[in-house]
């Protein structure tokens, strides 16, 4: 009865739902996991979904320093910081997303 899900369905759930739920620290980022996983349709699509922002968050930020500062290897290394603080944000997220992965089949 459900349709399949897609990782931009399940990414999008996740922003979403990590915007408006900011002010929560561990609980929120889990929640949006949860409803993103499930939105994902599988385990692997949440877990694309999940990581897929710190990465282009950084990829981002790296060219864009890198750009402004008119020094490629201080973008590399703004670029690698901003990935290394996203990936600590992801932790209750991915395990959110697990779990609405599991949950979604």
């Amino acid at each position: 009865m459900s349709s399949k899900g897609s990782v931009t369905r399940g990414f999008f759930w996740m922003f979403l739902i990590s915007i408006l739920l900011f002010w929560l620290p561990v609980i929120g980022p889990l929640i949006a996991g949860l409803v993103g996983g499930k939105k994902s349709g599988g385990v692997g699509n949440a877990i694309l979904a999940a990581i897929f922002p710190a990465i282009i968050l950084g990829i981002l930020v790296s060219s864009l320093t890198g750009v402004l500062s008119g020094l490629p290897l201080i973008g590399l290394v703004a670029g690698a910081s901003v990935v290394v603080l996203a990936i600590t944000h992801i932790g209750p997220l991915l395990v959110g997303a697990i779990i609405g992965g599991i949950f979604s089949n």
